[in-house]
């Protein structure tokens, strides 16, 4: 089962490609204040290797990665902020 996550913000990146994803998520998650979580929600087929890398490196927290099966799949990512 998925951990229930109180979204503060979401970005929705579908449709877009590597780099865009990123670019906006760190330009939105700029935004918030610490501890506080974004919603991603991103299409791009390496999109869950790319987040997993950019959390690590910015030091914000990747706390899920969650796969929907629709057409194209569709990834949910929640981050919080550092």
């Amino acid at each position: 089962m998925t951990e229930d996550v109180k979204v503060d913000q979401t970005l929705d990146q579908k449709g877009l490609l590597c780099p865009m994803p990123i670019i906006n998520t760190a330009k939105e998650i700029s935004k918030l204040s610490t501890g506080q979580i974004l919603e991603v929600i991103a299409t791009d087929p390496g999109a869950p290797i790319d987040f997993e890398g950019w959390a690590h490196t910015t030091g914000n927290i990747l706390i899920n990665s969650i796969v929907e099966d629709t057409s194209p799949k569709t990834f949910r990512f929640h981050i919080k902020k550092k």
